[in-house]
């Protein structure tokens, strides 16, 4: 991996970039935290539901959730979350579209799967607030090492020289951690579709199945590319904050029935889930706590240390590089990390589109106006004294210099050269 970052446009990452929303935020905003939540949760915006059942899959992004319970931030708005451990991405699917969990910390671009119909059954669904950004990356084999491959530029060179079946691994053929794969093999001039054998495999199982040869390399979320190092089976080629600085990543998702029929438990969720993150970025020893409380066997079930290593952004990638990353996981950064930007759900659309997932052209902004609740954010946000951002669209450049700012995104998802 090169020791030099592309050049990246992120946003400012201060409370002057954002302001209070309008209207009933700002005047929540001016009632004590304190007197706020307790008159709320017993008023007429009480929540509908006091407890509720949010998925999770084993991953280091699944800090929020598991904190807001462990921790006591449900409490405060009047709910009980109950996190429940989920085996597959394809589990917490069907239970959000069934009605078993109330939400998830799920896939962004699973979620808008589901809304588009792509990948399973089609129905409305919402993103409440954005979990994390940052923290996943590609591990490839050590295998691969002994052909001379240590990042994209030298994968492309092997399979080039060496052409053979080579199998790469993702967790969810619309999720995050497929689009970051494509992404970045796209970026080095390998289609993903043609020159490589996508296969999907749960984020716990990833380790387990690069150790038996199954696969070539993987994207997939932390606590697994560290695990692949320290058991000497794989090595970090790339880091999803190289491919896109501050990315959006998990989020809390629901159906959108369920939000309609629990509007005050939605927010209340998010509130609480907001606060966790929030205390998670306080310090090191929040985070260290945070660590040692998701490595249970009940919640990641892994070291510690596994997991507390590259939370606190110490990296090394398996092939004697070490560093500190500034952009490692991040789950709140004075909420720039938790709002659910449209133009971040107008992406994953893009993306589904660019290989071959949608095959018509969706209205993105109206799609995406629909499933991110902006508006249930901003009243968490509020409560919680977080602030929100003056626009619901930002701007990046992606590791291949292309600038994407939600704009056009027609122009945009065909002008890619390797597509389907």
């Amino acid at each position: 991996m090169k020791d030099t970052k592309p050049d990246l446009q992120i946003p400012s990452l201060t409370r002057r970039g954002f302001v209070m929303a309008a209207a009933g935020t700002s005047l929540m905003a001016m009632v004590p935290p304190g007197v706020r939540s307790a008159a709320w949760a017993a008023g007429s915006d009480a929540p509908e539901k006091k407890e509720v059942r949010i998925g999770f899959i084993p991953l280091t992004d699944c800090a929020s959730v598991v904190m807001a319970a462990e921790m006591g931030f449900d409490k405060k708005y009047g709910i009980k979350i109950i996190p429940t451990k989920e085996a597959s991405w394809a589990s917490v699917r069907d239970k959000l579209v069934n009605g078993e969990l109330d939400a998830a910390h799920v896939l962004y671009g699973l979620i808008y799967g589901v809304q588009m119909g792509v990948g399973g059954p089609k129905k409305d669904m919402n993103v409440l607030m954005n979990l994390n950004n940052n923290g996943q990356a590609i591990t490839l084999a050590k295998k691969l090492q002994d052909l001379g491959v240590t990042d994209g530029a030298s994968l492309k060179k092997m399979l080039t020289s060496k052409p053979g079946e080579y199998t790469f691994a993702q967790t969810f053929p619309t999720g995050t951690h497929a689009m970051w794969l494509y992404y970045w093999l796209a970026a080095h001039d390998i289609n993903p579709m043609k020159d490589v054998k996508v296969i999907t495999v749960p984020p716990p199982q990833m380790v387990a199945n690069m150790r038996v040869g199954n696969m070539d390399g993987y994207c997939v979320g932390e606590p697994w590319n560290n695990r692949a190092i320290i058991d000497k089976i794989g090595f970090t080629a790339a880091t999803t904050q190289d491919i896109w600085v501050d990315h959006p990543e998990k989020v809390l998702g629901t159906s959108a029935e369920w939000t309609a029929k629990n509007p005050n438990t939605a927010r209340a969720m998010t509130a609480a889930i907001l606060e966790a993150g929030r205390w998670i970025d306080a310090s090191i020893a929040n985070r260290r706590k945070t660590a040692e409380t998701i490595a249970q066997k009940s919640y990641v079930n892994t070291d510690m240390d596994v997991i507390l290593e590259r939370m606190l952004g110490r990296y090394s990638n398996g092939l004697g590089k070490s560093w500190d990353d500034a952009n490692a996981m991040k789950f709140y950064n004075d909420g720039a990390a938790n709002y659910p930007y449209l133009s971040d759900g107008m992406w994953f659309m893009t993306q589904h589109k660019r290989w071959g997932l949608l095959k018509d052209e969706p209205d993105y902004l109206a799609v995406a106006k629909k499933v991110n609740r902006t508006d249930i954010y901003k009243e968490a946000a509020g409560l919680v004294g977080a602030g929100v951002p003056k626009s619901d669209m930002r701007s990046h450049k992606l590791i291949d210099g292309v600038v994407w700012d939600g704009k056009d995104p027609k122009k945009y998802a065909a002008a890619f050269k390797v597509k389907v």
